[in-house]
């Protein structure tokens, strides 16, 4: 086992290298272990802290997780706002509006695409990803929507949410690269809503 996952030996970084402490570690523990493995003790035993400080920096393991890539937004917060207005039927337009809303600004992006760019080249890279997006994004987009086949449902979401952003912002793609928002969301929310809501 690596000595990263297995903690730190010496003493521990003082409150000013704490959090710095954490972030490494938790980038560690989650490209080596995937989202789902990669718990708040291990990211304390390794960062040589206490769980109760990465608890008070990051509140919980997805907040560490979005500081620790560098994620621009918290993903999971927009999702939890977007299913609290409890308007299914309007609820792949919605969400598509504001995923895009989020990718088109070039700052906010690139932290995005670079995860993306790595998913398709590292399969841990992959794994962490991919569970990240399961657990904390699309898992509360389908309970929101109470539809059958909530795992077939999830994965078609994934599907259409990572090839609208490889082709729209990794391949660049015309003329969807450059399409407005208005157009994308007319021609593309239909199957959000329909992997939602609809028949499959």
């Amino acid at each position: 086992m690596s000595e990263r996952l297995t903690g730190r030996t010496g003493r521990r970084p003082g409150v000013s290298g704490a959090k710095e402490a954490i972030l490494e570690a938790a980038r560690g523990a989650f490209a080596e272990r995937g989202y789902e493995r990669a718990t708040i003790r291990v990211v304390a035993a390794t960062a040589g802290v206490d769980p109760a400080l990465v608890h008070h920096y990051f509140g919980n393991k997805r907040g560490l997780f979005v500081a620790a890539m560098n994620l621009p937004v918290n993903p999971a917060q927009i999702i939890e706002g977007l299913v609290a207005a409890n308007e299914t039927d309007t609820l792949g337009e919605r969400t598509l509006r504001t995923m895009l809303t989020v990718w088109d600004d070039e700052v906010r992006r690139a932290p995005l695409v670079a995860m993306i760019r790595a998913a398709m080249s590292d399969d841990q890279a992959a794994t962490m990803i991919k569970e990240f997006m399961t657990a904390e994004i699309l898992a509360q987009l389908v309970r929101a929507a109470g539809s059958d086949r909530p795992d077939l449902r999830t994965t078609l979401l994934a599907s259409q949410i990572l090839g609208l952003m490889i082709v729209r912002y990794v391949l660049r793609l015309e003329p969807l690269a450059s399409a407005d928002i208005d157009t994308v969301v007319e021609t593309v929310a239909p199957n959000f809503q329909r992997y939602l809501t609809g028949d499959l």
